[in-house]
C-alpha cells in the first residue's frame, strides 16, 4: 500500500478573523429573511382557505 492521502480539514468553527465571522454572520441574516419571506408568501397562499368548519385552515401567526 502507499501513503495515506487523508487531509485533514479544520472545522468551520476553527477559523476565527473578523472577515470571516461577518460573512457568516451576514449569510445567516439573508437565510433567515429568505426563510421569513417564503413563510409569508406561504401563509398569504392559503389565508382564505377554510376547513369543512369554515375555520381558516392555516391560522395567522401571532406577534
Amino acid at each position: 500500500m502507499g501513503k495515506d492521502s487523508v487531509v485533514e480539514f479544520r472545522t468551520p468553527e476553527a477559523i476565527d478573523d473578523p472577515l470571516t465571522e461577518l460573512l457568516r454572520q451576514g449569510a445567516k441574516r439573508l437565510i433567515q429573511q429568505a426563510i421569513e419571506a417564503e413563510l409569508e408568501e406561504m401563509l398569504a397562499r392559503y389565508a382564505e382557505v377554510r376547513d369543512e368548519r369554515g375555520r381558516r385552515a392555516v391560522p395567522p401567526l401571532s406577534g
